[in-house]
């Protein structure tokens, strides 16, 4: 009698190679990592992070990017799945009041996750407005839950598969065919407040009078669940990030640039490196913002794609916070509307910008107290839209505009209290992180640009190829992008057995 055949050894997982250390690429890492992949990143820059990067300034390091933390759960999420506690790495704590905004007519509104501080705050824009807030709130919390229940979390390239997980009750509370800012006005008449809320829209580069309704999540998020900031700064927790990944056997290369993406006939082959290097890859996750690594990496024409807006940042070490500045102040501009109509359309730098001031901590203790951290960001239209701009005398004439804004509402800061300064442009955010078109925060989620219908995270032509970060789904923000490398690493799981 013969013995039967011995069971097949399972294939072992093949090595994914990860081009670029940002939040989406690292998370995309881990979850590989976990799966069983070897996995190697390769980073241009000399440290990891992306946009969420830190630099130094006369010996104070300086967040470059993001300078608030939302829905930490998700951060949690990433280190759960890895048997690890995000506590054990960072602390999180909480911004309280979170946003405080301004406007030229002296008017402000200070935000707060204090639900009774919040209602009082914002009766003194609009009578009625404390069960005006009550009310959107119970309708934002349903939006939010289908969201992150029912989009958000899915690989679903298909329109109807994709929406037909809502019931239709669902699918009418999702407000799609509504703008951002035309379902705010549901609940609040007051222009204040729908513009104060509306601006969440800018954390995802895009305009309140674009994005669908579905967005009115975006401040009801932050105002139910709070905003955190890690201790150390926001790249404190890229720091933790990245060290759950090398614990677990992500290896990392900095100071490592891929500048081409091999492929044989419809599959992907190899990846070059800077120095001419070529390196066999059968799989490949691309961090680099999805239109850069079409045009840059693959060659191919540039993608078809409304872009958010550029920004201009200032980094200020100064003598001392000015009197009243909370950690984060958004500066409205007169004109609302023809702000953002500028920032989509528009060509040069806007005449009245809006902006936001950051004032963290600094993320050590041995910054003498005399000395503050202050980030400034202003959006900007893209560099295709900037051709015409003399920079020496628009960035001189901005930061004019933002001193005389904050001395306007109370913050009073002379340029001689500002002891050293940095500036980036949307020139230096281009070349330093492969943005497309300068555009800092990726694809535009606009109703064409959401769900099924945003760049997907693997190409349709390349077989081995996938993408990952603020570009695809399900968009821009670190949580994300967080979840957007779970994403593609199921994508892949999907597609290799």
């Amino acid at each position: 009698m013969s013995s039967s055949p011995n069971p097949r050894s399972p294939r072992p997982h093949p090595p994914v190679t990860v081009i670029g250390a940002g939040l989406g690429g690292l998370s995309a890492a881990i979850h590989l990592r976990l799966a069983g992949h070897p996995v190697r990143i390769f980073e241009r820059n000399p440290t990891p992070g992306g946009r969420a990067n830190r630099l130094e300034l006369n010996g104070v390091s300086f967040d470059t990017g993001p300078t608030l933390l939302n829905y930490p759960w998700v951060f949690e999420d990433l280190f759960r799945r890895a048997g690890r506690n995000l506590a054990d790495y960072v602390t999180l704590l909480p911004v309280e009041p979170t946003v405080t905004y301004c406007w030229p007519d002296g008017r402000r509104l200070t935000l707060s996750r204090d639900r009774e501080r919040l209602r009082q705050e914002l009766e003194g824009f609009q009578d009625g407005a404390g069960a005006a807030l009550d009310r959107f709130f119970a309708d934002a919390q349903e939006k939010f839950r289908i969201a992150f229940e029912k989009l958000i979390p899915r690989n679903e390239d298909h329109f109807l598969r994709y929406f037909g997980a809502l019931s239709l009750a669902e699918f009418r509370r999702t407000a799609l065919w509504r703008s951002m800012y035309r379902e705010l006005g549901r609940f609040f008449p007051s222009r204040y407040i729908c513009e104060a809320l509306g601006s969440y829209a800018m954390y995802l580069g895009g305009s309140p009078f674009q994005l669908p309704g579905t967005f009115s999540i975006l401040p009801y998020g932050e105002l139910a669940h709070g905003l955190w900031l890690p201790r150390g700064g926001i790249y404190a927790l890229v720091e933790a990030i990245v060290r759950l990944a090398r614990e677990i056997g992500v290896e990392i290369e900095t100071a490592c640039a891929v500048e081409r993406i091999l492929t044989d006939g419809d599959r992907v082959r190899a990846v070059r490196l800077a120095g001419k290097d070529t390196l066999p890859a059968e799989l490949v996750v691309c961090n680099v913002d999805w239109p850069s690594a079409v045009t840059e990496l693959l060659g191919e024409p540039p993608p078809r794609l409304a872009m958010s807006p550029a920004v201009v940042t200032y980094y200020w070490l100064v003598r001392e916070r000015p009197a009243g500045l909370g950690h984060h102040t958004i500066f409205l501009p007169g004109d609302y509307r023809g702000a953002f109509r500028h920032l989509l359309r528009g060509r040069g730098l806007p005449p009245d910008p809006a902006f936001y001031v950051a004032a963290p901590p600094p993320p050590n203790n041995t910054t003498p107290a005399s000395r503050q951290l202050l980030f400034v960001l202003v959006p900007t239209p893209t560099l295709s839209r900037l051709d015409q701009v003399d920079w020496t005398q628009a960035l001189a004439t901005l930061k004019e505009h933002i001193l005389r804004r904050m001395f306007q509402s109370g913050f009073t800061l002379s340029p001689a209290a500002i002891l050293s300064e940095r500036i980036w442009t949307p020139h230096d955010w281009q070349q330093r992180f492969r943005l497309f078109d300068g555009s800092a925060f990726g694809a535009a989620h606009t109703l064409t640009q959401i769900g099924p219908f945003r760049p997907r995270n693997y190409s349709r032509r390349v077989r081995g190829l996938y993408f990952v970060g603020g570009s695809t789904n399900p968009g821009a923000g670190l949580p994300m992008v967080v979840i957007s490398g779970r994403l593609v690493a199921e994508r892949i799981a999907s597609h290799v057995r």
